[in-house]
């Protein structure tokens, strides 16, 4: 049988790092002829974790640039993407999560009547706002792939209420699992001199991101000022703010916490080091969506400064706390996890509903099945039994 030609794509950070271990499991598997291509919708960021990996793209359409708009991004992408499908004629690509990347890849495939994957499918706010673009971007994915790889049985069942049909959804858990496996390291030493320079044992060490669209303005501001508050009322906390270079954020974040005691303002850190910095501290505070699924791993509490979430499996399981970005709720959720070591032992100990670092495998398992390649019986992803 000829080999399934398989083309990766993703264009950010969190794509591909949740990307990379799958990229490594279909280079191994002798059936699949495996190629990546880069959007660079992200550009530097994106670089670190090729870079990481050792993964060196087939094609990397370039497209970032500054105060890149979502209609160019999207444009870009299904231009660049008809040349690579015209050339490579594909039998499968696959696309992760909700980027515009994501949604324009999928696009582009459909025109060109190529299969479609979808890894991280079938998460759902339902609020097409919130988060903005992401949940139409993933949405709209759904609704054109062909293959849902669900991380949990949650998001499988999210597709099936969509009408997708249970036989098109293979639930795997999370590849990030996979990707932590590969990065931490419990005597790790940061190449950040400042971050090896922190007392991770004495001190509560709180890592913090926050940059989304929806918290821009009011929502930031609310943050930073909880944040301040909760460094100046409890001396033994170190914060490690990791901020994103949108002017519109970073701009906020030093009007506020810019010299204040024991509060660490530090650029994005390559995944590595995240990884390692979320290892060692005391607890997360964010409006990531990746970090609510990459915590519970490391068996960190995390409180989430956004109304709503497409990630609620954490929030069942105890392990992450959904707080929105009114400053006493934050100061009061944060005081309690800093003051009340039971309440944070509940957190901490809360079972991770993501993954047991296996995802890779089950999505290339079910893609050479779905192919005809593969006649053995699919062992799905169950957060109750032991892996």
């Amino acid at each position: 049988m000829e080999k399934i030609k398989v083309i990766t794509i993703f264009g950010t950070r969190p794509e591909a790092v949740k990307m990379a271990p799958l990229v490594n499991e279909l280079q191994q598997r002798e059936e699949i002829e495996s190629l990546v291509c880069v959007t660079a919708q992200h550009r530097q960021m994106l670089d670190q974790v090729l870079e990481l990996f050792n993964i060196n793209p087939n094609y990397d359409l370039n497209i970032m640039q500054a105060k890149q708009s979502l209609t160019g991004i999207t444009t870009k992408v299904l231009e660049g993407l008809e040349e690579v499908f015209e050339k490579e004629k594909p039998n499968l690509i696959l696309v992760h999560g909700d980027t515009t990347t994501t949604f324009a890849g999928s696009l582009a495939a459909f025109y060109k009547q190529i299969k479609v994957g979808h890894v991280e499918a079938g998460l759902r706010t339902f609020d097409k706002y919130f988060p903005f673009p992401e949940e139409m971007n993933r949405k709209l994915t759904g609704a054109i792939a062909d293959l849902h790889f669900a991380p949990t049985a949650g998001a499988k069942e999210n597709l099936l209420r969509e009408g997708i049909k249970e036989s098109d959804i293979y639930v795997t858990g999370n590849t990030v699992i996979d990707a932590m496996n590969y990065t931490v390291e419990d005597e790790y030493e940061f190449t950040n001199k400042e971050l090896n320079e922190i007392d991770y044992k004495s001190k509560k060490v709180i890592m913090v991101t926050a940059h989304r669209r929806e918290n821009w303005g009011e929502g930031i501001e609310n943050i930073c000022k909880a944040l301040k508050n909760i460094v100046e009322n409890n001396k033994e906390v170190e914060l490690v703010y990791l901020v994103h270079l949108n002017p519109i954020v970073k701009d906020v974040v030093y009007k506020y916490l810019d010299g204040v005691e024991r509060v660490h303002l530090l650029p994005p850190l390559d995944t590595k080091e995240t990884h390692n910095l979320m290892n060692k501290c005391y607890m997360i505070m964010t409006d990531s969506g990746g970090l609510q699924e990459e915590a519970p791993h490391l068996g960190k509490p995390v409180l989430v400064l956004r109304d709503v979430t497409e990630r609620p499996e954490a929030v069942e399981a105890g392990t992450v706390k959904l707080i929105g970005t009114n400053m006493e709720v934050i100061i009061s959720n944060a005081n309690e996890l800093i003051r009340d070591k039971d309440e944070y032992d509940v957190m901490r100990k809360a079972i991770n509903p993501y993954g047991d670092g296996k995802a890779s495998k089950r999505i290339v398992d079910a893609i050479l099945y779905n192919f005809g390649y593969n006649n053995k019986t699919l062992t799905e992803f169950n957060v109750n039994e032991k892996h």
